[in-house]
């Protein structure tokens, strides 16, 4: 790998999609920044509807957690190309309809592109799929993105550390897909056995 496409130790890319779980990408871009990473944030149209109604967020209030933020469609941003280095890209929350564009590779749109040069430069993917139940398509499509290196993380909540908060059970996916994405700050809860 030559010195320019490289991953630059603490740049990660954040894409919020229009899944449900908007306070994923929220706490992610919080955690990140508290940890000193730099941030890139892509939010697609349906990704600002559900921080609006779950969060009461608009675009800009969510930009403002990032160190830089692009729009969607700038297909010719520079996280669109493989000569940026970035350490990794998290999805937080991940639509069906990203999941299927990143795992037949389309590019359509700067988030399926950025995760497809995530992957073909051999980069950390987490995708935090949301949907219930899936279908055989969400299944056949998380195969395919699995195949590909990705991590799909479903961010479903760990019940054994007995969370007493909303916040704690977000907070232990967040700490693990910080773990995922190997920052060394993250804090995640591990088993200490019975």
């Amino acid at each position: 790998m030559s010195l320019a496409t490289s991953p630059a130790p603490g740049r990660v890319v954040v894409a919020i999609t229009g899944a449900t779980g908007a306070v994923y990408g929220q706490r992610l871009l919080q955690r990140l920044k508290a940890a000193g990473r730099e941030t890139h944030l892509v939010v697609s149209p349906a990704g600002v509807l559900n921080a609006h109604h779950e969060l009461g967020l608009d675009r800009k209030a969510l930009e403002a957690l990032a160190h830089t933020a692009y729009n969607p469609a700038d297909v010719g941003a520079a996280i669109a190309s493989g000569s940026f280095p970035v350490e990794s890209m998290v999805v937080a929350p991940c639509s069906m309809k990203t999941l299927a564009s990143i795992a037949h590779g389309l590019s359509d749109n700067l988030i399926s592109r950025a995760a497809d040069v995530t992957l073909k430069e051999r980069r950390r993917l987490v995708l935090l799929a949301r949907e219930t139940p899936y279908n055989l398509a969400h299944l056949r499509n998380m195969t395919a993105v699995t195949e590909m290196g990705g991590i799909v993380f479903p961010p479903l909540p760990a019940f054994y550390h007995r969370p007493a908060t909303l916040d704690d059970v977000v907070d232990d996916s967040v700490e693990r897909v910080l773990a995922l994405l190997g920052v060394t700050e993250a804090q995640p809860k591990a088993w200490a056995g019975l």
